[in-house]
């Protein structure tokens, strides 16, 4: 048996609109990067890429997503990217753009990738705030972004429920 090698590119769905970030859906995008790579390769690069091609992950709220495809062919993927214009979603069209910001050999090497870039982002958005308000309101929000805090308040409203 002979084992395929796949490629993972990691990308980050850039746009002006907060609202394309929470349409979007796996099958939009597949379907839009597919439309891009018949666009500037042809027949020949869509059939290259269509493989094993898929969307491995999608991120709706930080527009994070990881696409599998064939090692053969990543260039054809990676270089029709910048060409995918606009994701439709529930018969809307949102403009946005497709930024690489990984290509790995496996998913855990991607998401290694993924949790130092958020941390270079972070750091950045931290050393740009004009006073301390903008970086204390910066820090509760991040604080409160917790697994354990959202299931102590699901247990305190569950508590009220028996009290009453």
């Amino acid at each position: 048996m002979v084992r395929f090698k796949n490629r993972y590119v990691l990308c980050e769905v850039v746009s002006e609109d907060p609202r394309c970030r929470q349409c979007i859906e796996d099958r939009a995008v597949g379907l839009a990067v597919r439309d891009a790579i018949g666009r500037v390769h042809g027949d020949y690069g869509l059939a290259c890429c269509s493989i094993s091609f898929t969307v491995k992950y999608l991120n709706a709220y930080t527009g994070t997503v990881l696409l599998r495809c064939r090692k053969d062919s990543y260039r054809l993927l990676c270089s029709a990217l910048p060409f995918v214009r606009q994701l439709e979603s529930r018969n809307q069209r949102y403009p946005c753009f497709l930024s690489t910001l990984h290509v790995g050999g496996t998913i855990r090497t991607c998401q290694k990738f993924l949790i130092q870039y958020n941390r270079r982002q972070l750091l950045t958005l931290l050393q740009n705030c004009t006073n301390e308000e903008e970086r204390l309101c910066i820090q509760k929000s991040l604080l409160s972004c917790s697994l354990t805090e959202e299931e102590a308040q699901s247990g305190d409203e569950e508590d009220d429920d028996g009290i009453e």
